[in-house]
């Protein structure tokens, strides 16, 4: 009897030790998710997951390390895992969250949603586990529900014995999802209330003050410290911030990649990676190009990674290197995950690519694509500008306007600048029709502006180079009208575009309407602003022995858009 009461407390002592060892190891690996670590924690729920095949828990977390690791994602292996232990398991509520998850993916977005609801029924709305599963699946897939996400998450809260700051970080990416920085925040707040050391949600907190830009600075900052003063060890604070100071303080870049490195240790698999990048930053191309190799060399048979080919790219192009730089870069988006091609890798590899001519329509598509891709107004109308001022500088002025028309279509509110450049872009390429509409679209933006007339005025003339309908003259009166009215202190700054437009009405009024009178009051007009105008001095002289009935053959600088004189050149641009 004694032996038997004793071999009853070793086998419960046993299996105790075992449960307390299983349960420190599976939060041990939920602990290395957390500091994004998911080689180390994909370890640990391998390792649970064979002691023990119908293990849900672990089963489901060893699946979320496959599907979240970036250097090594594998939605595929995660798939098969869950359903062959569903197979097995088939009440799994975990599980069948998980299922969902990968259905999202996968873009089946009817099928993930009947998998939540029945994850949800077998666990009977009382799973804070589950319903966080559920949450984190539409947040994780870009084709989730951020709604879903929040009212699940916040079902997990009502919950008996509640505790999870997990949930409502969640929840506030959830806000995030969808823009709204205010509720995210309270969200995040909710999470430090429970644990005021969970480092994750002073980070996100950072990260909604650093997306409303630089002006933040000091607030997202003071997140960010607040982070890393309550988890030292948590990585994803010091990777943010190497790449926020990236291209604006290379030596703090340089110190924040260094503690991140530190860190995430093996669980960073692109450590090479990182650290050829700092050449770059720090403007030493060519040794960017070689550490690179190095790091492609290194990677043996293995696939090195892709970014080691843009890097490449970028570097040969500040080298001025653009067969070198096509070459990476060809390479690059060849062997980069699409979704992992952002809008400054289509914008510079479209530039590259117009380099080389019969890639124009492929450029385009690539400028389109980052457009589409780019969050911010300002950031869209840095990629249109990329391409536009590469088709200047190939004296491609037509193409230049239409890609400068698009920043029209993005702006809310766009400039004076933003309408010249678009219009002036057809103007030089002889689209008349297309810059007297961009002009005219000026005039009625900015109807006090004697800019817009003025070059509404020469697009019309381009068009009717005789002057024989009239076309350009209501333009260049309006502008002429404008320009009188303005103060004599100001005139100064619309001198040349007054003086144009005198001098088209000259040019109309002795050649065309045959006004001897006209044109001599034109002329002095002229000559009030800039008494020593010599060009206007001999058209007086030649229209003064004019004959009536007869022009005077009046010789004007001031011509349409096909002259190549001086007056042909491009006039000053507009003030913003």
């Amino acid at each position: 009897m004694m032996n038997k009461i004793k071999a009853s407390l070793f086998l419960a002592a046993s299996l105790f030790v075992a449960n307390f060892i299983k349960a420190q190891s599976l939060e041990d690996g939920k602990k290395f998710m957390y500091y994004e670590k998911y080689k180390s924690a994909r370890s640990i729920f391998e390792k649970l997951a064979t002691a023990n095949p119908n293990d849900d828990v672990a089963t489901y977390w060893l699946g979320q390390s496959m599907i979240l690791s970036e250097s090594n994602t594998d939605v595929a292996g995660a798939k098969n895992l869950y359903q062959k232990v569903l197979a097995a398991n088939s009440n799994s509520a975990l599980l069948t969250a998980g299922m969902g998850h990968i259905e999202l993916l996968e873009g089946k977005t009817q099928d993930a949603r009947n998998r939540f609801e029945t994850a949800i029924s077998l666990s009977q709305g009382k799973s804070i586990p589950v319903l966080n599963a559920i949450g984190f699946a539409n947040i994780n897939a870009k084709q989730g529900d951020a709604s879903y996400a929040i009212d699940k998450l916040k079902q997990a809260t009502t919950l008996k014995g509640f505790k999870d700051p997990d949930v409502y970080a969640n929840m506030g990416d959830a806000y995030r999802k969808f823009a709204d920085g205010g509720n995210a925040l309270q969200s995040y707040e909710a999470a430090l209330r429970i644990d005021p050391n969970y480092a994750r949600a002073s980070y996100r907190i950072g990260k909604i003050f650093q997306t409303q830009g630089y002006s933040q600075e000091e607030i997202y900052m003071k997140y960010f410290n607040e982070a890393i003063a309550k988890d030292a060890a948590y990585g994803p604070v010091y990777e943010n911030l190497y790449q926020l100071f990236y291209s604006t303080n290379v030596g703090k870049s340089a110190e924040y990649l260094d503690k991140y490195l530190a860190t995430k240790g093996e669980d960073e698999p692109n450590a090479c990676y990182y650290r050829a990048s700092m050449k770059y930053a720090q403007g030493d191309f060519a040794e960017a190009v070689t550490e690179a190799d190095k790091c492609i060399a290194a990677a043996g048979a293995s696939s090195p990674f892709p970014n080691l080919y843009g890097l490449k790219g970028y570097a040969y192009n500040r080298l001025g290197d653009s067969i070198n730089a096509k070459a990476a870069l060809d390479l690059y988006f060849q062997k980069q995950n699409p979704e992992k091609i952002g809008p400054t890798d289509y914008t510079t590899y479209a530039s590259i690519l117009l380099k080389f001519p019969g890639n124009e329509q492929l450029a385009g598509t690539y400028v389109d694509k980052a457009v589409e891709l780019d969050s911010t107004e300002a950031g869209k109308v840095g990629q249109l500008k990329t391409i536009a001022t590469a088709y200047e500088s190939r004296k491609l002025y037509k193409e230049a306007g239409d890609w400068y028309k698009k920043i029209l279509n993005v702006k809310a509110a766009p400039t004076k600048t933003d309408i010249y450049n678009a219009g002036y872009g057809y103007f030089r390429s002889g689209n008349f029709d297309s810059s007297a509409a961009l002009f005219n679209l000026y005039t009625q933006k900015f109807p006090e502006d004697i800019f817009g007339y003025y070059m509404v005025g020469k697009s019309y003339w381009g068009i009717d180079t005789t002057m024989e309908k009239g076309l350009a003259n209501p333009a260049f009166q309006k502008a002429i009208e404008i320009g009188e009215a303005t103060a004599d202190s100001m005139k100064v700054r619309i001198k040349n575009q007054l003086i144009g437009s005198y001098k088209y009405m000259i040019a109309y009024s002795a050649n065309v309407k045959q006004d001897k009178a006209e044109a001599l009051a034109y002329c002095d007009k002229v000559l009030a602003v800039d008494p020593a105008d010599e060009e206007t001095i001999r058209n007086k002289a030649a229209i003064a022995n004019m004959k009536a009935g007869t022009g005077a053959k009046t010789k004007s600088t001031e011509t349409s858009g096909t002259s190549t004189t001086a007056a042909g050149a491009k006039p000053k641009s507009p003030a913003k």
